[in-house]
Parts: C-alpha cells; structure tokens; sequence
C-alpha cells in the first residue's frame, strides 16, 4: 500500500507537466494567449495531437486523485 502513495505524487505531478505542454504547444502554434487564459470558456482548438496529450495529463491527475482516496480509505 505504501508504493501507492509514493506513486500518486509523481502521477500527479507528471500529469499536470503533460497537460501544461498540451496548452504550450497550442500556444506556440497559434499564439493564442487569451484562449488559454479564459479555460472556462471554449475557445481552444486543439490538433488531434494536442488534444491526446491534453487528456493524457488529465487522465494522470485523475488517476492520482483516485489513487489518493483509495490509499486514504483504504489505510
């Protein structure tokens, strides 16, 4: 039980890096800084690459998150 909760740190932390790449590459392709400022409004449009690498980052938190209440629970 002790691997996991030295895992989630690092899948946290290792999916927030991959989601801020995703938004660096729409950035240095488009330039668009005000669309990645407003997040809550939909305005970004990712190439099929930036999207996977999008939901790849958040896929990694979300695990951790999961991770993190599954440790709490279950010690």
């Amino acid at each position: 039980m002790i691997y996991l909760a030295m895992i989630e740190p690092f899948l946290f932390w290792g999916g927030l890096l991959v989601f801020v790449t995703s938004l660096g590459l729409y950035v240095k392709r488009t330039s668009d800084w005000q669309a990645v400022m407003r997040f809550w409004q939909p305005l970004i449009s990712f190439t099929p690459l930036e999207f996977r690498i999008n939901r790849i980052g958040l896929t990694l938190m979300l695990v951790a998150v999961a991770l993190r209440f599954t440790v709490y629970f279950m010690a």
